[in-house]
């Protein structure tokens, strides 16, 4: 089995949920759209590959607006044709917080900016704790999806819906591939300025992120088995539990 996943920037990891497909026996590629050398003028031309020969793919998260074509539309329009074409080819998504915004514009759905932002660790209300469970979450985004025709909605809060079912498809707006590293990055890259403008303090988000990540770490681990089992119908028979 292989796995695709799509880092849109240079500062955002894989994470947990890669080492979840590799403990399951998945064979793990990555791409990277905007690098650092572009970070500030991201409106990069990109090609994405074919999408032959991956049995997932994991469209990640992004510092811009899943909204915004203007300043990024020279891969964020065709990147949300490529998902569309994944998900009519029955190829897997599984979308993270900007990539699951992605999965909803590639189905019909839209993305606008939210009335607030929504940063840190958050519970959600999920309609089945054993796919989605309850949190907490990390959030970090500004945006928010509408649910597309034909979905299923499996979590919310009062921000923004949270989770939701498509088909072998599956996309959540927190981040589960979170660790303290890629948060130390991201702080790094401009969002210590934002979590501060939030009236955070972005030096004990970190710290709650160190203290949090060995149980956020089993959260998505058994996030991603749910998701592997129970919609995208990947597991191999001969998977360690």
């Amino acid at each position: 089995m292989k796995a695709l996943f799509v880092q849109h920037d240079h500062v955002t990891s894989s994470g947990p949920i890669a080492d979840r497909l590799r403990h399951h026996g998945f064979e793990v590629d990555e791409i990277l759209v905007v690098d650092a050398g572009n970070f500030r003028t991201p409106n990069v031309r990109f090609e994405f590959p074919d999408l032959a020969g991956y049995d997932l793919v994991v469209p990640l998260g992004a510092p811009w607006g899943a909204w915004d074509d203007e300043s990024i539309g020279r891969w964020l329009t065709p990147e949300v044709e490529w998902l569309r074409q994944a998900v009519l080819a029955d190829v897997p998504v599984l979308g993270v917080c900007f990539g699951g915004q992605l999965l909803s514009r590639a189905l019909g759905g839209t993305v606008t900016p939210a009335p607030k932002a929504e940063i840190g660790w958050t519970p959600v209300h999920s309609d089945d704790q054993s796919l989605i469970g309850p949190g907490p979450w990390f959030q970090f985004h500004y945006d928010r999806w509408t649910l597309p025709a034909g979905a299923t909605e499996l979590a919310r809060n009062a921000a923004a819906s949270q989770a939701f079912s498509f088909g072998r498809s599956l996309a959540v707006q927190f981040h589960p591939e979170l660790d303290a590293d890629t948060l130390k990055g991201w702080l790094t890259e401009g969002g210590a300025t934002k979590v501060i403008a939030d009236g955070q303090d972005p030096v004990a988000l970190l710290a709650h992120t160190r203290a949090e990540e060995g149980a956020a770490r089993e959260r998505t681990y058994a996030l991603v088995d749910a998701f592997l089992e129970r919609i995208a119908m990947l597991r191999p028979a001969s998977s360690p539990r």
